[in-house]
């Protein structure tokens, strides 16, 4: 009965990162990354990838995982202009609405919440420090996203012999 009674409440909080992208025009990518955890299991791609995948599944929470020695200068939250440009995974270019929230470095925007994380500060085999970050949207308590947070540093630092330099949730 817990187990399907956690499954439930994951999905709850899937759900409402689904309506919240959906009202910017966007698809959320987690119920899709939920149904293949379901019926495949925790994909395999490396272990910062994988960790930021079990912190998504586990806590019902949108997580990134980035290479944080790639950002210039400190991080700040904002609401984007229209017509904004970001250089997205994969060097798919990122075109902003007004209004959506992003992540900037001194340099550029990093992070799309709705549209994704830039290629710029994407993990590789190179990466020595991972920032892992989440974004709250408005039915998202903070106890889930410290929770997701602390799934993925806890799972770095256990297999990936790392340090957790601090998990922290602002509000």
């Amino acid at each position: 009965m817990r187990k399907r009674e956690t499954l439930a409440q994951i999905s709850e909080r899937i759900d409402i990162y689904d309506q919240f992208f959906k009202s910017f025009g966007f698809e959320c990518p987690l119920p899709k990354h939920l149904k293949r955890t379901i019926h495949s299991g925790f994909p395999r791609y490396n272990l910062m990838v994988d960790a930021h995948f079990m912190a998504e599944m586990c806590a019902g929470i949108l997580v990134a995982v980035t290479d944080y020695d790639r950002f210039d200068g400190p991080l700040t939250l904002d609401l984007a202009d229209e017509g904004e440009i970001s250089g997205g995974m994969g060097g798919r270019e990122i075109r902003t609405k007004q209004g959506e929230i992003v992540l900037r470095d001194e340099r550029d925007i990093v992070c799309v919440l709705c549209q994704g994380a830039d290629e710029k500060t994407r993990v590789n085999d190179d990466t020595r420090s991972v920032l892992y970050y989440a974004y709250a949207v408005p039915g998202i308590e903070a106890t889930y996203i410290k929770e997701g947070l602390s799934v993925a540093a806890d799972t770095m630092a256990e297999f990936g012999n790392g340090t957790i330099e601090w998990i922290e949730v602002f509000t």
